[in-house]
């Protein structure tokens, strides 16, 4: 097996060339293409499962703020031809119909009159998402599902950040229901790990799995930075898992995520696909940083992995290319690599 990013007649730079100059015209962002339901309904159906690989990508995020909604991210999974994705929840409440978040009023020094006017607006805002949340009925989050699975998409993932200990039970147990009315086999959340023992307490209760994002500061405590800091979740719960990012584990550890990976398979909700170099490096174009993207990929397909290979966008976009069309180039970084 090839080692690193290089796959068969693949350079690390090379697969930005060719088809993937040609992807920057075709992929594109057209609002107007599938710009409704019952046309997204008739458009081709995707297939992003590649050799038994599930590709998908974390959206809206990965368009860096193109759009927002769940149906202008549905239509952008049409045009790349993701049928994967981990569903974000601004993107979800929104679609059940969530108020706009007012503009919050300027901040200022900790203590002064601005300062305590700004937290109390944020402490108002809180209040009235908890309001909101708990006097909901889950047939918008139905018809949201039947409309990503109409369209060919699976929702297998939903990320709420904002999922953490200091959730009120009633609170938290909206966000599972809201899973399970998704079809979704996990949620994905970033919290301290402190606050992991309850949280899987409650993702026991629900039965339903909980991803840890791991960032790179392997010195900080609370931090999924570490392989130990997975562990110290897994003790706490069965339902506790790891949405491993590959791009942080390589810029903290220094090391590749495949050992891990093979351990813990049984409890990873998904991978986030990026490239970083080592030493806390800066993200890179797919090919061009230290990340075994192409390796891990095909640990994936040969172990016959069902979690989730989870395109995330953070490199800075080349001079002459656009988002849509790197992310054109993420896919077809990682066929080639199922395929060879």
């Amino acid at each position: 097996m090839e080692s690193g990013n290089t796959t068969a007649g693949l350079t690390r730079r090379g697969f930005i060339s060719g088809a993937a100059t040609a992807a920057a015209g075709t992929y594109a962002f057209a609002p107007g293409l599938v710009s409704d339901a019952s046309a997204m309904q008739q458009a081709a159906k995707p297939n992003s499962t590649i050799n038994g690989v599930r590709l998908g990508i974390n959206a809206p995020y990965s368009v860096r703020g193109q759009f927002t909604s769940a149906e202008e991210t549905l239509r952008a999974m049409l045009q790349l031809g993701l049928s994967w994705v981990e569903l974000r929840g601004p993107s979800i409440e929104g679609f059940a119909g969530l108020p706009e978040a007012p503009a919050l009023p300027p901040n200022g020094p900790a203590g002064s009159p601005a300062a305590a006017a700004r937290q109390a607006a944020q402490r108002q805002r809180a209040e009235q998402v908890t309001r909101w949340r708990l006097s909901q009925s889950m047939d918008r989050y139905k018809e949201l599902r039947r409309m990503y699975e109409t369209a060919g998409v699976n929702i297998q993932l939903v990320k709420f950040p904002d999922l953490t200990a200091n959730l009120s039970d009633d609170e938290a147990a909206y966000i599972f229901e809201v899973a399970k009315a998704l079809g979704a086999e996990a949620i994905t959340t970033e919290p301290p790990l402190s606050h992991t023992k309850r949280l899987g307490q409650i993702a026991s209760k629900h039965r339903i799995m909980i991803g840890y994002h791991g960032h790179a500061a392997v010195t900080e405590v609370e931090a999924f930075g570490r392989p130990g800091s997975y562990e110290q979740a897994f003790f706490y719960s069965p339902f506790n898992g790891a949405n491993v990012d590959i791009g942080h584990w390589i810029a903290g550890n220094n090391v590749s995520p495949e050992p891990f990976i093979r351990e813990y398979a049984h409890r990873i909700t998904n991978l986030h696909i990026k490239d970083r170099k080592k030493n806390q490096g800066p993200n890179t174009p797919w090919g061009e940083g230290d990340t075994p993207i192409a390796d891990i990929l095909r640990l994936m397909r040969d172990q016959k992995y069902t979690f989730q290979a989870t395109i995330e966008l953070e490199h800075p976009i080349p001079p002459g290319s656009n988002v849509m069309a790197e992310l054109a180039r993420t896919i077809e970084f990682a066929k080639r690599a199922l395929n060879s």
